[in-house]
């Protein structure tokens, strides 16, 4: 069964634009009876549960959200865009899958969907820049970001640790803080297979090594000595982190930080929020708050709707759709969620701008946003190829991780072998 969220309080009435001409929606309502929406349970999503009748009823619709797993939504959309089944007007996108749908023609231009009065241009440049191939914004950020290290500022004190701003110092305080004995433990981060999994979190310390996915000459790069740089440390550092870490994904490393069991995470800057609710978090007000040390760069992400060209192809459908994606990441419901002491799926730069935001989350985690904004970009390779190239990186290295294959060159030497296949069927 579906979870389900509903926002506490008394709901506001949010303003719905017209979209196209009055006579237009007039025609169209009623004509949908059921508006599929694939999605994840990010408090974004799961918070519209509460608003859903208001929706309806304009429509005279009924909107079904299905809510799937990470790997898992990937997989389903891609699976309706390219078989033409068209099972969902609305897809969840993510930087991973964006350049696969557009150059495959899966999804809709924002613009040529959504109405103006939604105001496209309030979205943050990060989060829309992430969002657009070619200059053309494909879908509706409702969160997204960059890194951001949070570490236990007590921890850190008790041992006399400075905050680390290198990689070698967060390293030697991760090794320090290590106790699993009293089961606090340096370290945490996602070891799951998957393009956005540990490939996401891997990233950028293979950047770091100065890594870089193809050579001069256009070939794949992934068995480079910086490719096995970075997967031994990566390795080294998982020798200090909870039990299962081969195996965790970013709920697993999120949990185990604001359970109390980490020390230091490195993690996308959205779940910074999370670590100050006090409903769920055992770490509030002792958590810190700074960018990925030098030289590890800030992996630039983003999420959203976006409608598919498969699943909307009439013109009532179509403007539902539309109007859907444009209400869901409207200014009107960001705040609506901030009133609800959620924070932490902001997408707007009017949202960032409120009074609102400021009394959500410490001045130390906006610090430390604006810090990391120069840091951020997208890492991932931008090719319609990298779903596919990114998930068998994430199989290898989660073999391992898990300790089930030692034989690291080898099995990036496969990784590359396996991209220049995947590259070599784009042409």
């Amino acid at each position: 069964m579906k979870p389900r969220f509903f926002l506490a309080g008394t709901a506001i009435a949010l303003c719905l634009p017209v979209m196209a001409s009055a006579q237009d929606a007039a025609a169209c309502k009623g004509q949908l009876a059921e508006l599929n929406v694939i999605g994840q349970g990010m408090p974004a999503v799961t918070a519209l549960d509460a608003h859903l009748a208001e929706f309806n009823e304009k429509w005279g619709t009924t909107v079904k959200v299905t809510l799937l797993g990470e790997n898992e939504r990937r997989a389903k959309s891609r699976l309706d865009a390219s078989t033409g089944a068209g099972a969902y007007q609305v897809l969840y996108i993510d930087e991973a899958n964006l350049a696969e749908y557009v150059s495959a023609g899966w999804v809709h231009p924002l613009a040529d969907v959504v109405p103006a009065d939604y105001d496209i241009a309030d979205f943050r440049v990060d989060l829309a820049n992430v969002a657009s191939v070619g200059g053309v914004q494909y879908f509706a950020p409702f969160v997204g970001g960059g890194d951001v290290m949070m570490y236990r500022k007590d921890l850190l004190e008790a041992k006399g640790i400075a905050v680390p701003t290198t990689l070698e110092e967060m390293t030697a305080a991760i090794k320090a803080l290590n106790d699993p004995d009293n089961k606090v433990y340096g370290w945490s981060a996602r070891g799951q297979r998957g393009s956005g999994m540990n490939v996401w979190r891997w990233t950028p310390f293979f950047r770091a090594m100065g890594g870089e996915w193809l050579t001069a000459e256009g070939a794949p790069a992934f068995a480079s000595e910086a490719a096995v740089k970075a997967t031994e440390l990566y390795l080294d550092l998982m020798q200090n982190a909870p039990p299962g870490v081969g195996t965790f994904n970013w709920s697993d490393s999120v949990e185990a930080f604001r359970g109390g069991q980490v020390a230091i995470l490195i993690e996308s800057d959205v779940f910074g929020p999370w670590m100050e609710d006090p409903a769920k978090s055992q770490v509030v007000g002792k958590v810190g708050y700074a960018p990925p040390p030098d030289p590890l760069p800030s992996a630039g992400w983003s999420h959203g709707w976006a409608v598919s060209t498969v699943g909307a192809k009439d013109d009532c459908t179509k403007l539902i759709a539309g109007d859907f994606v444009g209400w869901a990441t409207s200014k009107e419901m960001e705040q609506q969620r901030l009133a609800a002491g959620i924070a932490s799926d902001i997408a707007r730069v009017s949202s960032l701008q409120s009074e609102a935001y400021k009394k959500a989350v410490p001045q130390e985690y906006i610090d430390a946003l604006l810090a990391t904004g120069s840091k951020t970009s997208l890492l991932i390779m931008a090719s319609p190829a990298w779903p596919e190239i990114g998930d068998t990186l994430g199989l290898a290295l989660e073999e391992v991780f898990t300790g089930t294959r030692d034989d690291i060159q080898g099995a990036l030497d496969e990784v590359a072998f396996s991209a220049e296949d995947a590259l070599a069927r784009l042409k």
